[in-house]
Order: structure tokens, then C-alpha cells, then sequence
């Protein structure tokens, strides 16, 4: 006797369909699973014999293989349980195998047989679309998450018992689960607890992370402690565009297939952000691990932001590996069995202080620090990561007068209005582009297409070049950040004001 089902095994952010084959045949008894699974895979033989017997159907007495393929992909995680109880009956007959057609079987079994919530539902369910899979058997618990795809039947269910009778038709209520997609996001769209009128003065730092958000520039915050960049950089998400459906798509399968997205729930509808403790690892912040290699900090702030505070503390190695991911967007992990590509479109917003001790150019606090140990502290972050940083600014020390200060600043969604125009602008500037959505992602080629300067300007870049060092990468993000200038201010051509400005925030030497 042998049976033929469906399943389906993650890898990265997207999803392979498997086929599970099960055999049974007149010998010694036993139970063998193939095809390359790992422990959990190997160890749900004992979770899909006592979920079968506590589930009242007779558990074969025979020698049972399963095969999953292909045999050279490698099968991990919990969630072939349900899938091998399936094909199991089947192949007995308790089942029907003409039922299971075109159907794809998820799920982790306890060993009363009801089921469990897995990872990755969202991306197998968007492979299962992408197939031709008419539905998807699933916990409960995942339903919302999988129901986010379009045209596919999303049948969920609390245990092997429900999941035999949504197959053979015996479920009184056999109708699948459907939810209104643009309520569900519109939902999920939480309003935000913090808004930039909470924050007291800094209106030259309010103003460079408006540049940063239009224009999707990383930032670095330079400041005494105290001087509100935490406070600041929290803030950061409230006036970056919302996100899209299909960004949030994208978002959510990072999340689901690390398990970070709660049971029940269906997407990331809100921009990530991610603040790590300095004391993370190079493995932690880029990803991997052993086996199975997890998506690490830089992944899971995929449209968001990644915010590094104190970043001198970090270790130098971990601060290494964000140079590739900020210059393409997404990082490859490589161990010796599998290959696996994360993206990691992020905006990353830093805040260091000055020196050891913080005062460091403070008129209301002396400092402490010679000049040997600034140094020391400064060479902490390499010159490469600091070039990829497009905005320096400083945060002064906040003065009694705007602290005693009634008078609340402007808000986050005054700030968003401004930032959506700018960023309007780059939609239609770079339209039929799937490769480029802002200003901070342009090449060279498109910085010089679409960054063009006069002479005037071209006098100015040169005499800040001789002045300050620029290096090549910095001059292009000079006229990036100076074309996000541009924008928010309605204007199609880059002025000798908006190169100006934009030059001040490179100036990473004089402000300390």
C-alpha cells in the first residue's frame, strides 16, 4: 500500500513544496522516515503514532517508510506531523487518497492528537498559490496568517480528527476561512504610541531625520547623554511612509519563519524597529546559526529601521558585517550544507557620544577625556561604515529654557506629510524601476542622472572636497542626500542651498 500527500519545507525567507510519500508493507514492524529530515523531522515518528491512536484510528501494525522529497533538500522543524499522520492514513485506507488531491498539509501534532502552530505559514502558503494548490490544511492558530493570500481555500483546524474531516467532507461546517484582506492591514496598522511633539528643542536634529526619512538616508545622532537621540530615534518610524501590501507581506514571512509573529496573528503591518543590545554577536546581528540559518537583526529590520545605540560599544567585527547589507540590501549566509539570501533593506539610525565620558564639546560640562582616548574611542567604527552613513549630525545638550518650555514641537504626522510629497516625487521620478523606490538607493549611474548640478554647485562640492577629504562614495551620497533636500522642498532642480546643506551633515570631524 503506498499513499501520496503534501507538504512543504522552508528555506530562508520562501518555501518548497514536498511530497510525501508513505509505504506500508507485511514485515517486522517499524516506522522509517527519509529523504533527508532532521531531529525534530525524525522525531515526530513517536508524535504521529500516539496522535493517531489518541485520535481513535487504528495505527498500522506493519512497517511504514515515508519518503520525503526531494531527498536532497533538507527537511527541519515540526511541521511535517500532520502531513505524515495524513499519508499514513491514507495509505491504511482510513482516508481517502483521492481527497487529499491538491492539498497541502501543515502542522505540528501533540500527542492527543491536536495540533499546533508552525513558522513559515505565510510564505508556504503563498508557494501553495504559486502551485496551483487548490487549499491548505492548517493549525488554527496560523489560519489568519495564511489567509493573507488570495486564492487559495485556507482550512483550519484544532486537530487530526478536524483535519480528516475538512479532507473527506464529513466536517458539518466544511466552508474555508475568509478574511477581509484591506480590514485585517488596515487593522494591523496600530497607531503609534510616541510622536516627535514630545520632544523638547533639537529642531536642526528634527529637521536631518526628516531629510533621512524622505529620502531613506542612514543617520548618525552625535550627542552628550541626555541630549534625547534615543528619545529621537524611536521617533523615526512615525514619519517614514507607511508601509505597503506587499511590503508587509514581504516583512511578515521574515518574522513568521523565526517565529516572532504572535499565534492568531496575520501580518507586520507597521515598520519594524529594531534596537539590539551592543552586546550582540556578528552571528546575532547578520544572521545564521547552526543548521538552520536564522535571519539575524539587519533581516528582521527589513523595511524598518535598525537602531544601534552607543555605537562604539559595539564589538568591531559585528559593526563589519552591516558594510555589504548597506550597500545592497540584503545579506547571503553561507554554511557548508545550504546557501541562504536574506534581504535587508533597512534604515539604519546610530547615536553615539562624543567621547568616553560624553562632554566632549559640551559648554555646559567639562570633559575628562584626553585627547589620546577620544581617539581611541572614535577608531572603534571604522571609516568604511561611517562613509555609508549619509547624515551626521549633532544633538546638543537640550537647554533649561526649551525643557521648562510649554510649547510642544511640531508632530509626526505634520513631519509624515512633508516626507510622503518628497517621497511621491521619487515614485514618479524612478516609475517602472522595481529596483529603486528612494533616494538613498540610487547607483552611481543614477546619481548621475538624476543628481545633476550647476556650476556653482560643482564649485562648492569641489572646494568641500578639498577641505573635508570626501571620498568618491561620499560625494555621491552627498548629492543623494542633497536631491532628498530637493524634494521636500518641491524642487526639481538640486540648488547651491540644498549641496550646502547637505554637506554640512558629512562634517563628521568638525563636530567633534
Amino acid at each position: 500500500m503506498i499513499s501520496t500527500v503534501y507538504s512543504a519545507s522552508t528555506h530562508g525567507i520562501s518555501a518548497s513544496v514536498i511530497t510525501v510519500e508513505t509505504h506500508i508493507e507485511s514485515q517486522i514492524p517499524g516506522f522509517v522516515v527519509v529523504g533527508l529530515p532532521d531531529n525534530a523531522v525524525r522525531e515526530s515518528r513517536e508524535r504521529v503514532t500516539a496522535a493517531i491512536k489518541n485520535s481513535a484510528y487504528a495505527f498500522p501494525v506493519r512497517r511504514i517508510v515515508v519518503n520525503l522529497a526531494p531527498a536532497d533538500i533538507r527537511k527541519e522543524g515540526s511541521a511535517f506531523d500532520l502531513p505524515l499522520a495524513m499519508g499514513i492514513l491514507c495509505a491504511t485506507g482510513a482516508l481517502p487518497e483521492r481527497a487529499a488531491e491538491r492539498t497541502l498539509f501543515l502542522g505540528e501534532l501533540a500527542l492527543d492528537g491536536s495540533l499546533r502552530p508552525v513558522h513559515g505559514a505565510l510564505s508556504i502558503a503563498l508557494e501553495a498559490q504559486r502551485r496551483k494548490f487548490r487549499r491548505i490544511i492548517l493549525p488554527a492558530a496560523n489560519a489568519r496568517e495564511a489567509a493573507m493570500v488570495q486564492g487559495l481555500e485556507i482550512h483550519p483546524c484544532a486537530s487530526l480528527q478536524e483535519a480528516v474531516s475538512r479532507v473527506d467532507g464529513s466536517h458539518p461546517s466544511a466552508r474555508p476561512y475568509r478574511v477581509n484582506v484591506d480590514e485585517v492591514f488596515r487593522e494591523q496598522r496600530q497607531q503609534a504610541t510616541v510622536d516627535f511633539s514630545d520632544v523638547k528643542g533639537q529642531e536642526n536634529v528634527k529637521r536631518a531625520m526628516e531629510v533621512a526619512a524622505a529620502g531613506g538616508h542612514n543617520i548618525i545622532l552625535i550627542g552628550p547623554p541626555g541630549s534625547g537621540k534615543t528619545m529621537l530615534a524611536k521617533r523615526v518610524p512615525t514619519i517614514l511612509p507607511p508601509l505597503t501590501f506587499e511590503e508587509a507581506l514581504e516583512t511578515t514571512k521574515i518574522h513568521s519563519v523565526t517565529g516572532l509573529l504572535q499565534p492568531g496573528a496575520a501580518l507586520v503591518a507597521v515598520r519594524p524597529f529594531r534596537a539590539p543590545h551592543h552586546t550582540i554577536s556578528d552571528a546575532a546581528m547578520v544572521g545564521g546559526g547552526v543548521g538552520w540559518a536564522r535571519p539575524g537583526e539587519i533581516s528582521l529590520s527589513h523595511n524598518g529601521v535598525l537602531f544601534l545605540d552607543e555605537l562604539p560599544e559595539f564589538a568591531r567585527n559585528v559593526l563589519e558585517v552591516l558594510r555589504q547589507p548597506l550597500e545592497e540590501g540584503s545579506v547571503t549566509i553561507s554554511r557548508s550544507r545550504s546557501t541562504v539570501d536574506y534581504p535587508a533593506n533597512f534604515m539604519l539610525v546610530a547615536a553615539m557620544n562624543p567621547c568616553p565620558c560624553g562632554n566632549h564639546g559640551n559648554p555646559q560640562q567639562s570633559c575628562s577625556c584626553t585627547e589620546q582616548q577620544i581617539q581611541k574611542y572614535m577608531s572603534r567604527i571604522s571609516g568604511p561604515l561611517l562613509d555609508r552613513i549619509d547624515i551626521h549630525v549633532e544633538c546638543p545638550q537640550v537647554k533649561y529654557q526649551e525643557l521648562a518650555s510649554d510649547r510642544r514641537g511640531e508632530s509626526s504626522s505634520r513631519i509624515r506629510e512633508r516626507v510622503l510629497r518628497a517621497r511621491s516625487l521619487q515614485e514618479e521620478r524612478f516609475r517602472g524601476r522595481s529596483d529603486l523606490h528612494c533616494n538613498a538607493a540610487m547607483s552611481g549611474r543614477d546619481v548621475a542622472r538624476y543628481c545633476g548640478v550647476d556650476a556653482g554647485c560643482k564649485d562648492l562640492l569641489r572646494r568641500a572636497a578639498q577641505a573635508l577629504g570626501f571620498s568618491a562614495r561620499a560625494y555621491d551620497r552627498i548629492l543623494k542626500v542633497a536631491r532628498s533636500i530637493a524634494d521636500l522642498s518641491n524642487s526639481s532642480a538640486i540648488s547651491r542651498a540644498h549641496v550646502s546643506e547637505a554637506i554640512q551633515y558629512r562634517d563628521l570631524d568638525r563636530r567633534l
